[in-house]
């Protein structure tokens, strides 16, 4: 199954599914983009046949640049959480930052810089395979916007304390190496070996036992929340 919509592409392969962000020109994320991606996800999440998301982007230069700021400056979006206020949206920003219950595994493939939201996003995933040319960065502080889609949560419990408020009062930005020196990503390959190598793991894990994958997550979730 293949739904090349605009915006978003969906692929199902066995029990992959696919999400491919397709927004030219830096996939900025707006609400009906994020609206999109939690249907897929929640497609996932409720298919018993599907056993692992696998989320990516077009292009090589950015995987995301996060929030849509040209909606904002247009008057079309507001400066507030739309994602948090709006009961069809429960995934939140970007479909996905707040599905904290969700018990199948995803993995992030990063083929361009993961910028703001952008990064946030893969953050909300459990495992993270990045190309070897990308940052990692949130430059929201001086635009006066606390990146609370996941990183004031997310980012202190996977980098050093100090590094998280490096990243998030000055907007450093973090290449792939020293990510995942710092254990926020798991692997960094070229780029054209990117999606192969994802597609293998995401194979690798939709082929082991179902129930026993999803425990392992959901253990090793509730342990996080209760450190």
């Amino acid at each position: 199954m293949e739904d090349r919509s605009n915006e978003l592409n969906i692929s199902r392969q066995g029990g992959v599914l696919e999400i491919q962000l397709d927004r030219p020109k830096v996939n900025a994320i707006d609400f009906d983009l994020s609206r999109r991606i939690n249907e897929a996800v929640v497609m996932l999440r409720d298919d018993p046949e599907l056993r692992v998301g696998l989320v990516t982007a077009t292009g090589e230069k950015i995987f995301s640049a996060g929030w849509d700021l040209k909606a904002l400056d247009s008057g079309e979006q507001q400066l507030d959480n739309w994602w948090e206020a709006d009961a069809d949206l429960p995934g939140g920003f970007a479909g996905l930052t707040e599905m904290w219950h969700l018990n199948k595994p995803v993995i992030a493939a990063v083929n361009g810089h993961a910028i703001g939201g952008g990064f946030e996003l893969v953050m909300s995933c459990d495992l993270v395979i990045a190309a070897d040319h990308i940052f990692f960065q949130l430059p929201e502080m001086p635009l006066g916007i606390v990146p609370d889609a996941g990183a004031i949560q997310r980012l202190p419990r996977r980098v050093p304390y100090n590094v998280a408020l490096e990243m998030l009062w000055l907007g450093r930005k973090m290449g792939a190496e020293e990510a995942m020196r710092h254990g926020l990503i798991n692997a960094v390959v070229p780029s054209v070996d990117l999606m192969t190598t994802a597609r293998q793991w995401a194979q690798q894990i939709a082929d082991s036992a179902p129930l026993a994958v999803q425990t392992i997550k959901e253990v090793l979730r509730a342990i996080e929340a209760d450190t």
